[in-house]
């Protein structure tokens, strides 16, 4: 029986307790500057994944500085989810940079394809992900990426109350997060060209 192969995007986050057991309620405001910088970057990640379209239509290949480009986006949202509503698994401030940073309990890392599908990536990011759009609706709420009150969100905020009562955040709850967010940024990384290796279909490593 063959391995199965890893998957080239890893998502990491490490629960950092003990967590300030009212700061969940106001980490939205405290994060508005993160929101309003990402506004800008997701700017520049759609042109950047248009010109990366035609490139691999043509070359087969993603621009190397675009795709550093885009995963420091995903990795900036992945730390700030992680701060905020996607798991509110530390109370550490996210940095300010795209870049990977040791020091911070968030990180995000996608494995540079060297060849890229050319008939593929007309498809791939509506038609091939459909099936995993359906999943992550009920993860997120509706078809966006963010809180839009799905599931995630629901277990997120008993992780929240369970915290603010006992100092603790539950670790099945946790788990399971981690897993939903796991599965999001596959299909978001797919989504966004960075791989032709389809998303898995679980929740795990």
């Amino acid at each position: 029986m063959q391995p199965a192969r890893s998957y080239p995007l890893v998502l990491k986050g490490e629960l950092t307790e003990p967590l300030d057991r009212w700061l969940f309620l106001v980490k939205w405001l405290v994060a508005l500057p993160h929101v309003v910088v990402l506004l800008f970057l997701f700017v520049g990640f759609a042109v950047s994944w248009l010109i990366s379209l035609f490139a691999i239509m043509f070359t087969g290949r993603y621009l190397r500085d675009l795709f550093d480009y885009n995963v420091g986006v995903l990795r900036c949202t992945w730390r700030v989810g992680f701060y905020t509503y996607e798991a509110l698994g530390t109370d550490r401030y996210p940095p300010f940079t795209l870049t990977s940073r040791a020091d911070y309990p968030a990180d995000l890392s996608v494995e540079y394809p060297e060849r890229l599908s050319r008939g593929r990536v007309l498809v791939k990011w509506w038609l091939l992900v459909l099936p995993h759009y359906i999943v992550v609706s009920l993860f997120q709420g509706g078809w966006g990426w963010r809180y839009g009150g799905g599931l995630s969100l629901v277990l997120v905020l008993f992780a929240a109350v369970g915290n603010l009562f006992n100092g603790k955040y539950p670790k099945d709850i946790f788990e399971l997060v981690m897993g939903m967010n796991r599965w999001v940024y596959r299909v978001l990384a797919y989504a966004a060209l960075m791989t032709d290796q389809y998303p898995p279909f679980r929740l795990g490593e």
